[in-house]
Formats: C-alpha cells, structure tokens, sequence
C-alpha cells in the first residue's frame, strides 16, 4: 500500500483487509520507533495510520456481524 493513499475498504476483500491491517500495524510500530528517536519526518502519519487501522477493524467488525446473521 502506498503511503498516503486512502483505503478503498468497502472495494476489498477480506483477505485484502487483513493484509492492509498487518501493514499498517509495521508502519505504526516503525513510526513509533521514529517519534522516540527524533526522526519522525510527518508526526501526521501517525494519527493517519491509527485512523485506518480504526476504520479496518471496524470494517471487519461489520462483515463478521452481518456473515453471523
């Protein structure tokens, strides 16, 4: 995923969802490693990656409670 590109959640798969997931957890824990040494290039990253990772596990939330039904 490019960095900075908006998710298309509604048009993935859920295969695609958790692959978006895995790498937006690493580039969270990278940038975290960056805030703590100073080399944060764009500190909004960091709200932006929470932000999609917010908006996957809600995602995944909904499928899961609409495939229950």
């Amino acid at each position: 995923m490019a960095k900075n590109a908006k998710i298309d959640i509604a048009g993935q798969t859920d295969d695609q969802l958790s692959e978006n997931l895995g790498n937006l957890k690493r580039e969270q824990f990278n940038l975290r490693f960056q805030a703590a040494t100073n080399q944060l290039e764009k500190p909004s990253r960091v709200r932006e990656v929470r932000k999609d990772i917010a908006r996957i596990k809600t995602a995944q939330a909904a499928r899961a409670a609409s495939a229950a039904k």
